[in-house]
């Protein structure tokens, strides 16, 4: 077995953990959010930062966010209090990548929803003023466009009148920037898909693209760091490159970490990089070292 595929098997083999607690964050059946409270939490110092983290999958239904929860659960043994966020996806038949906007409509209303239900809730140790944005891949996506929403025109749906309120965002093999996947036929046309390209004519794709792209969306003024795998062959460097080129081109400044292996390992909790992300993490949280 090749290595990329042997990541992507090690990371799909783990068992799925389970959340101390989930809550909705909307009506709809995917608007759902699992918390996984840090541990230790009743007997801090402080309470935990709380990661927002954003599943991948190319938008599309088979993934879901079972396949981080041991990310998840992973985290929260770190010291680090998680929502992971559960969002529409494109359906199954046919298959697609996406909903325009639903997907996006998702995106936004968690992180302007899921902190307030962690205070409303309750939840011991957790600390809902102190928020990091992490996600994989299309969640990588998701958490970098959800920090440039007040880059929105002010008429769009999404758009906040100032940054939103977070400590920082860490994006994970982030399909950073949607020109250059579209490029590169990243997760085989999904980004076209996402963006209904085959439903939607030329200047309406591009009004699109201008309004979903987080690299046309700089700069956000919310400190950013991409982690990602030298050989990742499913969303390759180069997106992530063509990111930060943009971001020096808009006077931002964005932490690049390089990892080793490819597209899974920054989730995957068996390895090295998982490591590296938790320790990135909880820097841009300012909640001291990860343990």
């Amino acid at each position: 077995m090749g290595g990329a595929a042997a990541e992507e098997t090690s990371l799909l083999g783990l068992t799925p953990v389970a959340p101390d607690r989930t809550a909705a964050y909307g009506e709809h059946p995917d608007q759902m959010a699992d918390f996984y409270l840090p541990h230790g939490a009743r007997g801090a110092a402080r309470p935990a930062p709380l990661v927002l983290l954003f599943h991948g999958g190319a938008w599309r239904a088979p993934y879901d966010r079972r396949h981080v929860s041991p990310f998840a659960a992973f985290l929260a043994r770190r010291g680090l209090a998680v929502a992971s966020v559960e969002y529409r996806r494109g359906g199954a038949e046919p298959a697609r990548a996406g909903r325009w906007p639903e997907t996006f409509d998702d995106i936004a209303a968690a992180v302007d929803t899921v902190p307030g239900l962690a205070r409303e809730l309750g939840l011991p140790g957790v600390d809902p003023d102190r928020v990091v944005l992490t996600g994989h891949s299309a969640g990588g996506h998701a958490v970098l466009w959800a920090a440039a929403r007040h880059r929105l025109p002010s008429g769009t749906p999404w758009h906040l009148p100032a940054p939103s309120p977070l400590r920082g965002v860490v994006a994970l093999a982030p399909i950073a920037d949607l020109a250059t996947a579209r490029a590169l036929d990243v997760c085989s046309g999904a980004v076209g898909e996402l963006l209904g390209e085959d439903r939607g004519d030329g200047d309406e794709l591009t009004a699109r693209l201008a309004l979903a792209d987080p690299a046309a969306l700089l700069p956000t003024a919310i400190p950013t760091t991409i982690v990602q795998g030298g050989t990742d062959i499913d969303v390759p460097p180069a997106v992530a490159d063509a990111f930060a080129t943009a971001a020096t081109r808009a006077g931002q400044a964005v932490r690049l970490v390089g990892t080793e292996g490819g597209h899974f390992p920054p989730i995957d909790p068996t390895t090295p990089a998982a490591h590296t992300v938790a320790e990135e993490i909880t820097h841009v949280a300012g909640a001291g070292p990860a343990g």
